[in-house]
């Protein structure tokens, strides 16, 4: 399997330039030589095989030979909207919500939330992106929002879209205003009802939780309150058990009867 390498400024046969991080991949990293082939990649949904020609300090001459179009996203689109873990965990979670094919990350602004990105940060996250792209196929950027709060999301995002906020063992009935004082345990119903666009946002709480009044706004705002499961899960735990369970939901027939035929 060749090398990809990410080329944000669209791909078009014949000469063609790679420079930044990507072109210190190739020629410090992996030691190119004139003549090898690489794959490359635009972020919006094409990709083509080209041939080094010169390499130079700062930047890879090559000569893109074939261009072609292949969409590998779903038609099913998932938001995820997540209050960023600590450290190294932000990089994990970014990571592996790209290989699942999750559409968007909203970094979550909340009240108990211990991570609030700075600039640095989200260019590094931004970097990920790039990275789990090219080791996972994916020929379109994973789209990595500014961070909001809650109130925000609602506003912006579509109202075709279904909406979930994930909350430990609780359901939407507790958060309303006769709410039962014994309310019992709901898990989320991922199959998208009529009137939805094919699309759905799940939004996922800092270590502590989302806060009762950030969770009845929410309800007041069309989310719906669900559970995933008896146990507390980490941030980056709950984030790609949403992300797979959807996946293979709305994609994993289509990989079962791929392997058949």
């Amino acid at each position: 399997m060749r090398h990809r390498f990410y080329h944000p400024n669209g791909l078009s046969r014949g000469p063609t330039i790679l420079d930044g991080t990507e072109a210190h991949h190739l020629t410090h990293v992996l030691r190119a030589r004139v003549g090898d082939l690489v794959d490359l990649f635009d972020g919006a949904g094409s990709e083509g095989e080209a041939r080094v020609v010169e390499l130079q300090r700062r930047q890879v001459r090559l000569e893109l030979l074939t261009v072609r179009s292949v969409e590998r996203e779903s038609r099913y689109r998932l938001t995820i909207a997540v209050a960023l873990p600590k450290g190294p965990r932000q990089g994990w979670l970014v990571e592996k919500l790209v290989e699942l094919g999750v559409d968007r990350i909203v970094p979550l602004r909340t009240t108990r939330g211990v991570a609030q990105p700075d600039d640095n940060a989200l260019n590094r996250l931004q970097r990920t992106v790039i990275e789990s792209c090219k080791q996972s196929g994916r020929n379109r950027l994973m789209t990595f929002d500014r961070p909001m709060r809650l109130a925000e999301l609602a506003q912006a995002i579509d109202p075709a879209t279904a909406r979930w906020l994930a909350h430990p063992t609780t359901t939407a009935s507790q958060w309303s205003h006769d709410a039962p004082s014994e309310p019992s345990q709901q898990s989320v119903d991922w199959t998208l009802g009529p009137g939805t666009n094919g699309a759905a946002c799940v939004a996922i709480g800092p270590e502590g939780g989302f806060t009762d009044d950030e969770v009845r706004d929410a309800v007041d705002a069309g989310w719906q309150v669900v559970s995933l499961g008896p146990r507390l899960l980490r941030i980056e735990t709950a984030a790609v058990a949403c992300a797979a369970h959807w996946c293979l939901l709305h994609e994993g027939r289509a990989w079962i009867t791929d392997s058949r035929t």
